[in-house]
Parts: structure tokens; C-alpha cells; sequence
């Protein structure tokens, strides 16, 4: 049985970017546990933070369960994380307790430096947690995992090189479900950010109409971008993975197994 484990950056980062893959793997019966590295309390144009936070958690727990996840948000204030000693202490302890053969994380490319943050500290740790004086109260595992980095499309100061491409059309309507699970990001503080909360309808419906349109304009240029093959049917959604050379060295046997899905 494989087991999956995300480092995002903020709730929602781990099904926006590597959604189609975690439901490849809840088919395959592995073991997911995604964690929201900082409480997301920045992520709303108007509601108080302890507020938000507390709703941020729910929401994340609603997503989690829609592939059968366990969704945990931990402390670090949102907008303000740093790649401290303290952050990647947490990391080593997590994949130390939780054992993933797969650890998805961001690139330390990014436009958010949450996400930049976040990486860093992946990379970080991914020798660390081999060294048994570090955290010595928990043993290191006994084989290294694999870190990838999940999909962008920054270019400075190098491209993601999209070692792995899925299409995950299959399971476009599931990541969207997980989406829909965070309505205070998707129909209030995103819209806001993007200059259309107007357009956002009210009824379930129509809003989760919206939302499919709104991903699907999100997601577009990965298509462009990674998608190489010549098809009469063009993938709906597509996910990229960069494998990191600061961890585990996959085979392709291996990376099969962790990577399961429509290759491209």
C-alpha cells in the first residue's frame, strides 16, 4: 500500500495542484494525509482571521473526506511563513511519523513565497530526516521518499520540467467536488482577487457551474504547456510532477507506482 503525503503551503493548495493524482491514488486504496502548513488565516478580503481560520479548517476536513484524506492544518501564519529551523523540524517529524513513499510539495519557483517557503524547507529536510541525531526521539525511515514537485508554470529562474504528466480528466469532476469544499476561497476571496465576485451566483448549482468554468480557465495553460501529444481528444485536466534530486532516487518501476494515471 502506498502512502501519499502532501506539504502544501495553505487548505487547498494540495487539490488545486495535484487533486487528479491524489484521486488516482484513493482508486488505488493508498494512504493520503495532506497538510495545510499555515493556518490560511490571510486568505479573505473581509472576514476577522480567528474566523476565518477555524472555517478554513472545516473546509479542508469536508475535502479531505471526498477522498478519503486526512486533511490537518497546522499553525504557521498564513502570509507570513519562513523556511526556519522550526518548520523543517515539523517536516522531519511528519514524514518520520507518517512514513510516505511519495511526499508532493511546491517548487522553490514560485509566486507565493508561502509556497516558496514550504519547498525550501521539503528540501531541506529530505537529507535531515535520514540523520538519526536530528529529532533523535523519532527513528528515520528505513527508505528514503520520493519528493516531487507539483505542477507551475514559472520559468524563472528555470522551468518546472514536468518529469511526470498525467492526464486526469477522469477525475476532474472529484478535484472540482474538493474545491467546491472551500467556498470562503472559490466563490469569495479568489473572485475578489480576480475582480469578478459580481459573477459569482448564489444557489449551489450555478455556483458550482462557475467554479468548473473558473478551473478550467485556471487550468488551461497547462494544457498548452504540457501537453505534447497529438490527440483528437484533448485532455481536460492535466497535472505535471518534477521529481526532486534532494531525496529518494525513483526507478521507473517505482515511479509507476507512485504515480499511477494516464501517462502523456
Amino acid at each position: 500500500m502506498t502512502r501519499v503525503l502532501v506539504l502544501g503551503a495553505h487548505p487547498d493548495d494540495a487539490e488545486f495542484f495535484a487533486g487528479g493524482l491524489l484521486a488516482c491514488h484513493q482508486q488505488a486504496g493508498s494512504t493520503i494525509r495532506l497538510i495545510s502548513v499555515t493556518n490560511g488565516q490571510s486568505g479573505h478580503q473581509s472576514l476577522p482571521s480567528d474566523e476565518l481560520v477555524l472555517r478554513r479548517r472545516a473546509e479542508a476536513a469536508r475535502a479531505g473526506e471526498i477522498i478519503g484524506a486526512d486533511y490537518v492544518t497546522w499553525d504557521f501564519p498564513d502570509g507570513s511563513l519562513q523556511p526556519t529551523l522550526e518548520l523543517r523540524l515539523a517536516i522531519i517529524q511528519e514524514i518520520r511519523t507518517f512514513r510516505p513513499d511519495l511526499v508532493l510539495t511546491h517548487r522553490t519557483f514560485d509566486y507565493h513565497p508561502d509556497h516558496r517557503a514550504v519547498g525550501q524547507a521539503v528540501q531541506d529536510a529530505s537529507y535531515m530526516v535520514l540523520v538519526p541525531k536530528i529529532l533523535p526521539e523519532i527513528p528515520p525511515p528505513r527508505i528514503e521518499p520520493i519528493v516531487a514537485y507539483m505542477v507551475d508554470l514559472f520559468t524563472r529562474p528555470c522551468a518546472h520540467r514536468g518529469d511526470v504528466v498525467l492526464d486526469v480528466s477522469e477525475h476532474r469532476e472529484t478535484v472540482i467536488n474538493m474545491l467546491n469544499s472551500h467556498e470562503s476561497q472559490f466563490y469569495e476571496w479568489m473572485p475578489w482577487i480576480d475582480g469578478v465576485l459580481e459573477t459569482v451566483p448564489t444557489d449551489f448549482d450555478s455556483r458550482r457551474e462557475w467554479l468548473a468554468d473558473w478551473f478550467r480557465e485556471k487550468t488551461k495553460r497547462r494544457i498548452e504547456r504540457f501537453c505534447t501529444t497529438e490527440s483528437t481528444v484533448m485532455p481536460t485536466l492535466i497535472e505535471a510532477y518534477e521529481i526532486s534530486e534532494y531525496a529518494g532516487k525513483p526507478d521507473q518501476k517505482k515511479i509507476q507506482l507512485l504515480f499511477p494515471g494516464k501517462r502523456l
